[in-house]
């Protein structure tokens, strides 16, 4: 495991390294998994990645239902997107709507070489296990915080709280960021 400042370039270049290094894990598509507390930079890093590698980016923030629902997203791209590419065919994957906290319309994931997993536990187990690169990325947690409000008002503070509470206690019981092929602090 190597530490490393970014996203800069040396970094993207670090991913897509490890990324050509891989050997497949989820049938025949390297899938690189983008993890870390909210906040921290996964998106950026992710669509940096995805842009070189021409590769479709599957956001977790889509998967959560809601904001009690961290702990159950492994398991969703796990039987909605992972377990269906590892078969052969294209994953499909409800979106969740933040907006009337319900699903929305089903996405369609095809079948490419690589697929960039970007989000708060898109690497836990059960996800895991499909996986081939595991990019860990983190910040202070004072910076992540107002990272997160800038975006979403003072108004969702009470929500990025219980969210980050939620994080420490999957990330603490998987052991994610041990398990990370790269850190990156932003």
């Amino acid at each position: 495991m190597r530490e490393t400042e970014g996203p800069s370039d040396a970094t993207i270049e670090r991913v897509l390294a490890l990324a050509a290094a891989a050997e497949p894990r989820c049938g025949a598509t390297v899938v690189i998994g983008v993890d870390g507390p909210s906040g921290s930079g996964k998106t950026t890093l992710a669509a940096a990645v995805a842009t070189n590698l021409a590769a479709p980016v599957v956001h977790m923030d889509d998967l959560f239902p809601g904001w009690d629902g961290l702990a159950q997203a492994a398991a969703l791209v796990t039987e909605q997107v992972l377990r269906p590419i590892a078969a052969g065919r294209p994953g499909r994957y409800r979106r969740w709507d933040w907006d009337c906290s319900r699903w929305a319309e089903a996405v369609r994931v095809p079948l490419l070489p690589v697929l960039v997993i970007e989000g708060c536990g898109s690497t836990v187990h059960p996800a895991a296990a499909f996986i081939a690169v595991r990019i860990w990325v983190e910040a202070d947690a004072a910076l992540r915080m107002a990272r997160g409000i800038e975006r979403d008002g003072e108004s969702f503070r009470p929500h990025w709280e219980r969210w980050a509470a939620q994080e420490r206690a999957l990330f603490a019981a998987d052991g994610t960021r041990e398990r990370a092929d790269l850190i990156v602090r932003t």
